[in-house]
């Protein structure tokens, strides 16, 4: 029976063996997070609970219906950072990795699963990549760690204190997992900018993308003076950029005069970069957003949706996938059929990759919102969208209404925040069939529009 299994699994095509391993991933976490000494005494979490957040914590979302730093005790926090590096890093990049320290071969097969998990187009160097993704990650999560644990000293009685909450915070907010152990996110740290500013470098460089990472850090060895970035690189850094300004800018405007009236500028201005940079994918906060008026969440929900960069530690659209829809719109408007940018131009499969991960991005959103307004009558509609969002995007964010949600509308979160981690194009290519090149073509014929 378990030969017909496996024999089924290895037929299965990339996305669809992404797809199962994750799921396995999940199981597995729920079996740590179910472990005797993982819970407080008197703690007794139920079931629903334990897999909201293992798939949570296997997403990097950071929406739990518990208090982390009342349920779980030392050992649960260490097991919850290792399943949080397990799904920053990713499946294929851990397993890959493992692989390499045993000696095994790395084949097509494998070498086709990891440039799924991580939108790669080529097969040739995805094994080098996956190499640099840990290294770099590794790298940026001890420093993060060192500088905040030495940082925390003067809060913590003792050194170990100071350690798992530095550790943590690292871990958390370079895999933009959002979980904390304050059990206040970092609103204890609201008036604190050095720890701010740290958190925000970490969020920052776990969602812009790997390959941006691995490029900087190759302009940055680079001794002949001579350095191109990519297209994906620069298309990406600047959306990325703009839109954690405008989001800044936003939340600054629509807060001065309502959550921020009576503050010193530089108090609204961290406030507004903070949740801003929070909500590429980082989840944390450091004032309630519950808070925060009515717009405000509204934009801050629209900035989950689209999210991080591919090939980064977030979810939602892409902000790639934002750029090239807005980029079409702009050239069209201009009577070009191409798009033009950096002077290269842009695939026409990738305009309909961008519109098809939309499409169905607002589709799912959609459906989640409107079924979850049946489900919880008591909640307002800007509450459920504000959650939608949140785990589409894996974001992590909420208004407070977790814990208080029916298991139908939990489990409606957590296949979003799985989709939000596996990604919509290998969504997409996992309900559909295989590549196909058409050997004929009917007649065209023109229909009309708008």
């Amino acid at each position: 029976m378990w030969r017909n299994i496996l024999n089924k699994i290895r037929s299965l095509k990339p996305a669809q063996m992404i797809v199962v391993y994750y799921f396995i991933a999940i199981a597995l976490s729920f079996f740590l997070l179910r472990l005797p000494g993982v819970h407080q005494d008197g703690k007794a979490i139920n079931l629903i609970d334990s897999l909201f957040t293992a798939v949570s914590a296997v997403s990097v979302t950071g929406l739990t219906a518990i208090n982390v730093s009342e349920t779980y005790t030392t050992f649960g926090i260490i097991v919850l950072m290792f399943i949080l590096q397990l799904g920053g890093i990713g499946i294929m990049s851990l397993g890959t990795f493992f692989w390499l320290i045993v000696g095994k071969r790395i084949g097509l097969r494998e070498r086709q699963l990891i440039m799924t998990d991580h939108n790669q187009y080529n097969l040739s160097g995805v094994v080098k990549l996956i190499i640099e993704i840990i290294k770099i990650l590794l790298l940026i999560e001890a420093i993060g760690a060192l500088v905040l644990a030495i940082y925390f000293t003067q809060f913590y009685d003792t050194w170990g204190e100071a350690v798992l909450h530095g550790v943590f915070a690292s871990i958390s907010a370079t895999t933009n997992g959002g979980f904390d152990i304050t059990g206040e996110s970092l609103i204890p740290y609201a008036n604190d900018y050095f720890v701010q500013v740290i958190i925000i470098i970490l969020i920052i460089l776990g969602a812009i993308g790997f390959p941006v990472l691995i490029e900087l850090k190759g302009f940055l060895s680079n001794k002949s003076g001579v350095f191109r970035f990519s297209l994906f690189t620069k298309l990406t850094t600047i959306t990325f950029g703009i839109i954690l300004l405008l989001g800044t800018i936003l939340i600054f405007l629509m807060e001065i005069n309502h959550r921020f009236q009576g503050m010193d500028w530089h108090e609204a201005f961290f406030y507004s970069f903070f949740h801003s940079t929070s909500t590429r994918s980082g989840g944390m906060v450091t004032l309630d957003v519950s808070t925060f008026s009515e717009p405000t969440q509204l934009v801050m929900s629209m900035m989950m949706f689209i999210g991080a960069s591919p090939s980064s530690v977030g979810g939602g659209i892409r902000t790639t996938t934002f750029a090239i829809a807005v980029l079409f719109l702009i050239n069209f408007a201009r009577g070009r059929e191409q798009i033009q940018v950096f002077n290269r131009e842009i695939h026409l499969i990738d305009v309909y990759r961008s519109y098809a991960v939309i499409i169905l991005a607002m589709i799912l959103t959609m459906a989640s919102i409107m079924t979850m307004m049946i489900l919880e009558p008591r909640h307002s509609m800007i509450e459920v969208i504000f959650e939608v969002t949140s785990a589409f995007g894996t974001a992590g964010m909420s208004l407070g209404i977790t814990s208080e949600l029916s298991t139908a509308s939990k489990f409606i979160l957590m296949f979003l925040m799985f989709i939000g981690r596996v990604g919509l194009i290998s969504f997409l290519f996992m309900i559909g069939g295989n590549n196909k090149k058409a050997k004929y073509h009917y007649p065209k014929e023109r229909v009309i529009i708008g």
